[in-house]
């Protein structure tokens, strides 16, 4: 009879981890013993879990649905060992965060690093992600979100706004006019992030007493696929780019680029911490939300 909750963890660790080898790893046993722990869980649900290649593992259709279960019934038995052990336990284990990458590189990551000093006996597992992501299923603690939030199952902590905003290089400006009306931008070069086309179209708020949105058609002299190279290409003087301005924030301090009309950027986005509602009685959850909305909040307000 295998003991099925190890196999379980088994299973998830190896998923988050994206092999069987940093499975081993991780849980410090040898890669047979990971093979074993699902081969025989596998054997024990009647179906195979995972597809085997040399370089990644990807789930079955069946195992898509039983790591979803497997997810929340380890939660769960976290949930349950932490109440036995009252709430005032240390904060400890594996704690499972994830952002966008730009924010994620540039802000929250050194305030993770910081946490981590704090709390010698948590581990973060940090995934940088530019998609949303299904708390519960995926196994995640807590998210950092872009976005006026729609569901209402999760606590959301607000952090900040941020801002859809035009930027160029002093370079740049020093050799073409900034544009003084949106209307100008058609005959500026800009630098469009995919998806795009050789023809794209950006919006703006409509003009105080009107409620149609403003469009103009720029031909982008750039296109890329990163908001990492929009914003190199920016700084480089090659045009003018529209990126959300948390990613430039440090190039407009150090006066690498500057904002362009700015009254008439759309409305601010709101930028939350969330975590389920029973996440949060966990101590390393609780503690992680509290720690970083402060130091988050801090961030915006010197914005």
């Amino acid at each position: 009879m295998i003991d099925r909750l190890d196999s379980m963890r088994v299973f998830i660790t190896a998923l988050n981890e994206g092999s069987l080898a940093r499975a081993g790893q991780r849980l410090s046993r040898s890669p047979a013993a990971i093979t074993r722990a699902v081969v025989a869980l596998e054997a024990h649900v009647g179906a195979p879990l995972l597809h085997r290649t040399t370089r990644k593992l990807q789930l079955t259709e069946a195992g898509e649905s039983y790591a979803a279960v497997c997810r929340r019934v380890l939660v769960e038995l976290e949930e349950a060992e932490l109440s036995v052990a009252g709430h005032a336990a240390a904060p400890h284990g594996v704690l499972n965060i994830t952002a966008p990458v730009m924010f994620g590189t540039r802000i929250l990551r050194p305030i993770v690093d910081e946490f981590l000093r704090h709390h010698p006996k948590i581990q973060v597992r940090y995934l940088l992600l530019n998609r949303l992501t299904n708390l519960v299923d995926e196994g995640i603690d807590v998210a950092l979100r872009i976005a006026a939030l729609q569901d209402s199952s999760l606590i959301a902590l607000k952090i900040g706004e941020v801002r859809r905003v035009l930027c160029a290089s002093p370079a740049y400006l020093a050799r073409r006019p900034p544009p003084a009306a949106i209307s100008d931008l058609a005959n500026h070069d800009c630098i469009a992030i995919e998806p795009t086309s050789p023809e794209d179209i950006w919006s703006f708020p409509p003009l105080p007493g009107r409620k149609m949105a403003r469009t103009v058609r720029v031909r982008p002299r750039l296109m890329v696929n990163a908001d990492e190279a929009a914003v190199s290409a920016a700084v480089d003087g090659e045009g003018i780019a529209r990126i959300l301005s948390y990613k430039i924030q440090q190039e407009v301090r150090d006066g690498r680029l500057v904002v362009l009309l700015p009254d008439d950027e759309p409305a601010a986005v709101p930028v939350h911490l969330v975590a389920s509602e029973s996440r949060l009685t966990v101590p390393k959850v609780r503690a992680f939300m509290d720690f970083a909305g402060q130091r988050l909040r801090a961030s915006f307000s010197d914005a």
